[in-house]
This record gives C-alpha cells, sequence and structure tokens, in this order.
C-alpha cells in the first residue's frame, strides 16, 4: 500500500503548484521565486517517477513531456463554432444595432470585449477534466490539439472547486504576448533559425505542432469568451458566463464592458478609437455581442454566424525602426510620460518619428532600451505605439531606461499614485504642467480662446507674461502685438525668420480671452485640469451645484451621490476646491470677472423639481436610462445611493438592500405606478 504520506504531500504539491499557476499565468502575480517554484515541480516529478500508482492526468507534470503524436486528428465539433460577420465601418456598425433591436423588438445590453489576434479554439471538460481541444476548422470538424492545449499554463487540467460541470466546452483564443514573442525570436535567432514575425502566426503554428514540447517553450496563453456544450452552469447572461468561468480557473476575456444601448457601444467605439489601452496582447479590433441569452436564443443564427454578434475591425500597420532615444514630457495634471523617439518611418501613408510609451510600467514590461530596434505599430486613428522590441536584433549589451525619480522641470521628487501605474510631479506650480494646463484651457474642450495656440503659450510663459489662467485675462492688445520670436522657416533652407504676433492677431486673441469670461462654471471646471473631471462630469456636478460657493460647500459625500459622478471623481473634485492651489485658482478667476455660475432653467412647477430620487429594482415600463432621463427632465435629481437627503425612492422588482435601507431612514418608497401618477399630477 502507497504510504499515505506519500500521498498526502503528492496531492499538496499538485493543490499548491495549481495555485501558483492561477496567480502567475491568470492574475499576473507570484508569491515564489521561480526557484521555489521549479523546487516544488521537481519534488512533484521526483514522487510520481518513484510512485507510478499516483500518476493523474491532471497532474502539473503532464503539462511536458507528452510523446508526439503523429498526426492531427479531425474531429466533430458538439456544437458548431460559426464565424463572426465584421465590418471596419462605423456606420455599418449602427446599421447592425439599428437591425438587431428592431429584429428583437425590446432594448438590448450589449457587451463590449476585445478581438484578440490569436487562434481560435474550442477545450472541453467532463467531471472537471480537461479531455479535448479543438480549433474552429470549418466550424463543424476541427483539428485535434489536445497534446498542445495541455500545455498552456492558465488552462486548468482539471476544474477548480468541488462540483464542477458535468460538461464544459469552452470557446475561446489561443494566442501569444509581445514580450513572448521577443523573448522567443532571442532564442531562436540564437539557435540560427528565422525570427517570427507576429504573435498570431506563431501562434497558429504553434498549436498545431504534433511535438507538443515545442508548444511549452513557446509560453501559449489563452482568453475565453464563448461557451459550447455546457450541463451545469447557471449563468443566464455572458458576464455573468465570464465571471462563473473565471471561478472554475479558466481566465476570461480581460475587460470587459457592459453598454446599456447602442448609443453608449458607439460613444465606446469613438473612445476606443482614441484611446486603445495599453494592452500586452495584440487585438484587431472588438467584438459586441447581446448579453442576455435568451435574447441570443430568440435572434439564432445565419448560415455561417450568429445573429447576435459582431466584429468592429479595423487596419492595422506595422513598421520596424530604430529607437534612437527616451525623453519623458510632464502633463497638465503632472502625469510624467515617457516619449519613444524613432528613426523616422512610413506607415499607413504617414511619417512616424514618435510614439508613445505610455508609463514606466509599460518600458519595463517592453524591456525597451535606447538603441533598440523596435516594431511600432499604428491601428485606425490610434495613435503609433511601440508594440514590441526586437531583442535578437539588440547587438550588444543596452544599459535599461532609467525612469527619472525627479521632474525634469522642476526638480520636484515624483511620487507613484496609490494603487495605480501613473508617476507624477505634486508640484501644482511646476512650469511644465503649467503649459500644459494653460494650451488645455485655450483649447476647443476648455474654454475655446481662438488664436491661443501651442507656440504663443510656450512663449508667454517662457517670458513671464503668462503664469496663471487668471493672467490670460489681463493681456492687452499693446502687450501681445509686440511679441516676437525666432522660428525655423519650413522648406530647403530652414532658415530662422523673426515673427511677430502683430496687431491684428493680438486683437483677435484679446477678444477670444474676453468671450470666454462668460461661458459659466461648468466650462471653468472642465478647463482648468482637475483629475477626473471633465465637460461631462462638470455639466452634471453644476446642475447640482450651480454657484461656487454652493459648490465649495458640498461634501465628497454629497459629490459622490451625484449620478454618475463616484467616490474618486468625489474626492478629487474635493480636494482640488479645498486645496491651496485650488483656491487661489478659483480667487485670481473671481477677481478677473471670470463667470463662476450657471444659468439653470426655470423648472417652475416641474413635478420633481429640487427632489433627489434613487430607482432600483427590476421595472416594467422603464429602462434605467429612461427613468433617470426623465427624473432630470422633471427638475429632479436621479442618484444611486440612498442617504438622508433622498426624497423618493422608486422601486422595481427585487429591490434589494436599497429598500432596505430607504425603510429605515424614512425615505418616502415609490412604485412604478405611484411614480406615474406622482409624475403626472
Amino acid at each position: 500500500m502507497v504510504n499515505e504520506l506519500i500521498a498526502k504531500r503528492v496531492a499538496e504539491l499538485r493543490t499548491e503548484i495549481r495555485r501558483l499557476d492561477h496567480l502567475y499565468y491568470v492574475e499576473a502575480t507570484s508569491e515564489v521565486t521561480d526557484l521555489q517554484y521549479d523546487r516544488l515541480l521537481e519534488e512533484l516529478k521526483r514522487l510520481e517517477t518513484e510512485h507510478p500508482e499516483l500518476a493523474s492526468a491532471d497532474s502539473p507534470t503532464q503539462r511536458v513531456g507528452d510523446a508526439p503524436v503523429e498526426h492531427l486528428v479531425q474531429v466533430p465539433h458538439t456544437v458548431p463554432m460559426l464565424s463572426i460577420d465584421n465590418t471596419y465601418s462605423r456606420e455599418e456598425l449602427k446599421a447592425y444595432f439599428d437591425r438587431t433591436e428592431k429584429l428583437l423588438g425590446e432594448p438590448i445590453q450589449w457587451v463590449m470585449e476585445f478581438k484578440i489576434d490569436g487562434v481560435a479554439a474550442s477545450v472541453r471538460y467532463e467531471q472537471g477534466q480537461l479531455v479535448t481541444a479543438l480549433t474552429r476548422g470549418n466550424g463543424q470538424v476541427g483539428d485535434d490539439i489536445t497534446h498542445n492545449a495541455r500545455t498552456i499554463r492558465d488552462l486548468p487540467l482539471r476544474l477548480v472547486g468541488e462540483t464542477p460541470p458535468s460538461v464544459l466546452e469552452v470557446r475561446g483564443e489561443v494566442y501569444m504576448t509581445n514580450a513572448d514573442l521577443a523573448d522567443l525570436n532571442l532564442r531562436q535567432t540564437e539557435a540560427g533559425s528565422e525570427p517570427f514575425k507576429n504573435t498570431r502566426n506563431v501562434t497558429a503554428g504553434t498549436i498545431r505542432l504534433l511535438d507538443p514540447s515545442i508548444a511549452t517553450e513557446r509560453k501559449l496563453r489563452f482568453f475565453c469568451h464563448g461557451i459550447g456544450e455546457s450541463e451545469g452552469l447557471s449563468a443566464q447572461d455572458h458576464i455573468a458566463f465570464l465571471d462563473e468561468v473565471g471561478k472554475l480557473g479558466i481566465p476570461p476575456t480581460p475587460q470587459v464592458q457592459v453598454l446599456e444601448n447602442s448609443a453608449e457601444a458607439l460613444k465606446a467605439v469613438a473612445v476606443f478609437e482614441e484611446e486603445m489601452p495599453d494592452l500586452p496582447f495584440e487585438v484587431d479590433g472588438i467584438v459586441f455581442k447581446v448579453n442576455r441569452f435568451d435574447q441570443r436564443e430568440r435572434l439564432g443564427i445565419r448560415s455561417k454566424s450568429p445573429r447576435w454578434v459582431i466584429a468592429y475591425k479595423f487596419e492595422r500597420y506595422e513598421a520596424v525602426t530604430l529607437l534612437r532615444s527616451i525623453s519623458v514630457q510632464v502633463g497638465k495634471t503632472g502625469a510624467i510620460t515617457p516619449v519613444a523617439h524613432l528613426q523616422p518611418v512610413d506607415i499607413a501613408d504617414t511619417t512616424v518619428s514618435r510614439a508613445s510609451l505610455h508609463n514606466a510600467d509599460e518600458i519595463e514590461r517592453l524591456d525597451v532600451r535606447e538603441g533598440d530596434v523596435v516594431v511600432v505599430e499604428k491601428a485606425g486613428k490610434i495613435i503609433p505605439k511601440v508594440v514590441r522590441v526586437e531583442k535578437h536584433e539588440r547587438k550588444s549589451e543596452l544599459p535599461p531606461f532609467r525612469f527619472p525619480t525627479h521632474c525634469p522641470e522642476c526638480s520636484t521628487e515624483l511620487v507613484r499614485d496609490d494603487g495605480g501605474v501613473y508617476i507624477r510631479c505634486p508640484n501644482p506650480e511646476c512650469p511644465a504642467q503649467l503649459r500644459q494646463r494653460l494650451i488645455y484651457f485655450g483649447s476647443r474642450p476648455g474654454m475655446d480662446i481662438d488664436g491661443l495656440g501651442d507656440e504663443l503659450v510656450e512663449l508667454l510663459v517662457q517670458r513671464g507674461i503668462v503664469s496663471s489662467y487668471a493672467d490670460l485675462y489681463r493681456l492687452t492688445v499693446n502687450e501681445l502685438a509686440d511679441v516676437h520670436w525666432l522660428k525655423q522657416r519650413k522648406g530647403k533652407d530652414g532658415k530662422m525668420i523673426d515673427v511677430q504676433v502683430g496687431k491684428k492677431n493680438a486683437e483677435n486673441l484679446v477678444a477670444g480671452v474676453e468671450a470666454s469670461r462668460s461661458r459659466g462654471l461648468a466650462r471653468v471646471l472642465a478647463s482648468i485640469s482637475i483629475r477626473h473631471v471633465g465637460p461631462r462630469v462638470a455639466q452634471l456636478i453644476t446642475r447640482q451645484y450651480p454657484t461656487l460657493d454652493q459648490l465649495q460647500s458640498a461634501s465628497v459625500e454629497d459629490l459622490a451621490s451625484i449620478h454618475e459622478i463616484g467616490d474618486a471623481i468625489a474626492k478629487s473634485m474635493h480636494e482640488f476646491l479645498h486645496s491651496d492651489y485650488g483656491s487661489k485658482v478659483f480667487a485670481e478667476l473671481r477677481a478677473a470677472n471670470v463667470k463662476l455660475s450657471e444659468e439653470l432653467p426655470d423648472l417652475g412647477d416641474a413635478p420633481l423639481a429640487g427632489k433627489t430620487l434613487v430607482v432600483t429594482g427590476t421595472l416594467q415600463h422603464f429602462n434605467r436610462d429612461e427613468i433617470k432621463a426623465l427624473i432630470e427632465k422633471l427638475g429632479g435629481r436621479a442618484s444611486s445611493s440612498i442617504s438622508k437627503k433622498t426624497d423618493y425612492l422608486v422601486a422595481g422588482e427585487k429591490a434589494g438592500s436599497k429598500l432596505t435601507k430607504a425603510k429605515s431612514l424614512g425615505v418616502n418608497v415609490l412604485t412604478e405606478i405611484e411614480f406615474k401618477a406622482l409624475i403626472d399630477s
């Protein structure tokens, strides 16, 4: 009989190694060193070798060492693995949303997720054990890649939990990170082999190899984004499904957004195109899916694709060039942003000589150094970014980039955001921040001051003519007209020429500054670079607090109770209002006769004028956005949290904790029918 202590130790080792794998590959964290991990794995291998009767197909040791298969076998999918429609046009995307909503005949909640540029795969578990993995193939039949799927470290060989679903077939994407490709290409060239071009090509080739030991070395990964056959899941929508499979140990596709309607979805597309997040893997678009499974069933499928999903793709363009140097810029909120200065290269009909490196963590993740050969990508309207270092082109030892510890402009010691990735200069009087703030203040989203361009701001700050927002309102035509500077002329000779503002330009600028005095408090709040406060947030705040005095008297809790504001924005707004710097800014603007109030519409006898309402539970006659918009239209304030200041709680079915709290505070509770009676009275 096998020694019980040895069997217990084997079980302990397997549990611990699985836990460490999940931490490292799924949660991107680690509790042990590589050496400590290797020792645990070696101990498990030794015990299993000495006691073969303890062998188990789901042991972490079984991820490597399988014998190569003779050839790939084709296996039918239990549920067809269909492709999805795609579009490159925002107009076609809108038409799809309109068509789908019309076909269903009711509101649709959409989910948006990354379209990861990898290889589609279906992975099947039975009684919690990984039994089969297939490629998409033709949708009906796929290649059996189980031998290679078992090498994917973030894909569990056995599901987490005591009672896993009896059958679970997940669909997802096998992919490789840019950092792992850089390391792989370095090994390729050291071995005298050709480097791989991109992550998708190497993933597609690797997943179909016959020898799993090669797949082990290439560190493939997996994200789950869909479902095939299943027995035992409780999820009724996509978000709940991703949460459920995540708890079973399968990594769900990350950063999924829930969007209440197609209008929000289209706004999300615009934001994504302009502000694509920094990701360690390649994406070639975004995917929109109907969230609720019952709505998906009613929409059904076409011959080759479901009606409930579409991909919005963008063209990706890449080029390889030399990274000459790295510099850092100080932004209007003090964030220190590293910039890659490149040997100019043509990408998508534009010459690119600079690319963002985002933050210090991104530099470390890429291991990018001055003098490196890098891959630069431009996708859609997204600004160029460095996606990968061609480490195999690094012919000599290059020193790592040292991120500054002090502001390059004012020498103040830099600080990192609590729990964040950004490093900032905390000095609000920093000249670099001042320049960026003034540029934004005069921009169209700011106070819209015609003629206040980047170059002129630089000059006015440099010469000490302007050192605050209020200084702009003291500028005179005579003072500006005589301002001149040397500028390099465009063209072959590149001759330096003297440029002067001149009287006409000075008159236009002073007129633009004068016009901005009356823009109102919301525009001021959105223009003075308060963290997290843009035009939309400023409008929401000033609807509730239309004068500066009222706003300054509001507590953090008061601000956070405003619909769509939340704790982080409220804290940032309150801290700015009561900081020495913020108090000085508002005092100077007030002295400069800048309007610091808003003219709110006269609601007269509007039924909800001055009332604060909270909505909770499932409603029959309104969706959540409709009723909140109606409350604001009728003069009320739609809040997200219950407090003593709440006038009414509109409670639908399954109201939950908000209803309990409202009753304890003595807040008036209305049914939908009572709410309709109130607004019709």
